[in-house]
């Protein structure tokens, strides 16, 4: 039986062959160029070498109007149409309407029904916790379900101990920004820890939100090394990904791919897997409402 990895990615689409709009055709991304030899773009959105895959997947849901990350990640998470259910896209929060469906149909709670373990591999600085204790609501989607779930969010100490990864991969917006003393780690020994951490459970998710960030123009000045740290670790997730583990690395809407534009785009939100079920997930994901079902059927 699989023990799945998710790997979310926030604002990436699939875009034009294009150097001016597009970074991956700007700045060489060998987690493309090595491993699969091309780089994916609207004329070629499939790619695959022996069990790697790269594939288009639906964000725009039916509904008018450029996708958001709201309803995006509940579709993601929930299996639902959340643009649907909510009567527009909708974000960066969820929609009022679609939280019942996220709170009881997600893929947390879904993997714990099902008696595996699930895990979320995000840490939380002290200042979000201070949020939640003062009654703060204005929570994204992916800690959210946690919470509705009984999925902890781990803490600063879990970062320090080596049992959960910053959101930026590498802690060092942790130390820039909040000023921890934490050491600066590197792409390769975070994806190796998030391997280790994900083949202890059955369900694991790591949430990259820096991209969507970019793609909306902020953080220019860190534009390299986000890039950069990015590629490094999914170059070394991904080539050195256990039979045990099947990934799926998945976004909710395009943005990045798009740099000329502050806005999301209609792009169709990247997919990357690999491993035992990667050929399936890679046929059977059309849609963003598509991916929980698909990836629970790995894990029954």
């Amino acid at each position: 039986m699989q023990k799945v990895l998710l790997i979310f990615l926030d604002g990436v689409g699939i875009g034009e062959k294009n150097e001016d709009k597009n970074p991956f055709f700007k700045y060489p991304f060998k987690t493309f160029t090595e491993i699969f030899g091309n780089t994916p773009h609207l004329d070629n959105q499939r790619l695959n070498k022996k069990d790697f895959f790269v594939f288009p997947i639906d964000a725009r849901l039916g509904i008018e109007g450029l996708p958001q990350s709201g309803t995006g990640q509940v579709s993601i998470f929930t299996g639902e149409n959340a643009a649907r259910i909510a009567g527009k896209h909708f974000g960066p929060f969820p929609h009022t309407s679609t939280l019942p469906v996220l709170k009881s149909k997600n893929i947390f709670a879904d993997v714990i029904r099902l008696g595996k373990k699930a895990f979320f591999a995000n840490a939380y600085p002290k200042i979000y916790f201070d949020y939640l204790k003062k009654g703060g609501r204005r929570l994204n989607v992916t800690a959210q379900m946690a919470l509705a779930s009984g999925v902890k969010l781990l803490t600063l100490k879990d970062l320090r101990n080596s049992q959960a990864l910053s959101n930026e991969i590498t802690n060092f917006r942790w130390v820039e920004n909040l000023h921890y003393k934490l050491k600066i780690i590197s792409p390769k020994t975070a994806a190796t820890r998030l391997l280790r951490l994900a083949l202890r459970n059955d369900f694991t998710l790591f949430e990259f939100y820096l991209t969507d960030h970019l793609g909306h123009w902020r953080l220019k000045d860190k534009f390299g090394i986000i890039y950069r740290n990015l590629d490094e670790f999914l170059f070394n997730i991904l080539t050195n990904l256990p039979d045990e583990l099947t990934l799926l690395v998945c976004s909710d809407h395009g943005n990045f791919e798009d740099i000329l534009v502050k806005t999301h785009t209609l792009n169709p939100a990247l997919g990357i897997a690999s491993g035992k079920g990667a050929e399936g997930l890679s046929k059977n994901i059309i849609s963003l409402n598509d991916i929980k079902d698909n990836l629970l059927s790995l894990l029954k």
